[in-house]
């Protein structure tokens, strides 16, 4: 290969880094970028906002309490916040919540839950009504 060449292909791949570079910009300006990405940036922010709103509301321990919460029952957690920033919106809590408060607003979504049907937590055990058969009285004799 001649020099010539190799300065054509320099020049081609220099071309080509700026117009990936261009495409970025674009791209961080919101300019011509793809209904997803804009779908996952609406997302994001919202869920900033969620986070922003909830650490005004909630004394740290509180906050702590709901993150265990979220990691054991994500739609309990969610639930919980939704219920949280409405009050909140509404003008109806005056201060900041409090773990206790926190556990009182859990119990009232969780008994909403039961009586909606909605909770998935209940376990129903069926037992056999016959007791023991004459066959299992085999399986003692060993």
């Amino acid at each position: 290969m001649s020099d010539a060449d190799l300065e054509e292909i320099r020049k081609g791949r220099l071309v080509q880094l700026q117009q990936q570079q261009q495409q970025q910009q674009n791209h961080q300006a919101g300019g011509g970028s793809p209904a997803g990405s804009q779908d996952e940036e609406r997302k994001q922010q919202e869920a900033e906002a969620r986070a922003s709103i909830l650490s005004q509301i909630l004394q740290p321990e509180a906050a702590d309490r709901l993150g265990r919460i979220r990691l054991v029952k994500g739609s309990r957690a969610t639930d919980v916040e939704n219920r949280l920033i409405m009050l909140a919106r509404s003008g109806q809590l005056r201060a900041k919540v409090t773990e206790d408060q926190l556990k009182e607003l859990l119990g009232a979504v969780a008994e909403k839950s039961e009586r909606d049907g909605t909770s998935g937590g209940k376990i129903v055990v069926s037992r056999r009504k016959g007791g023991w058969d004459d066959d299992d009285d085999d399986l003692l004799d060993l």
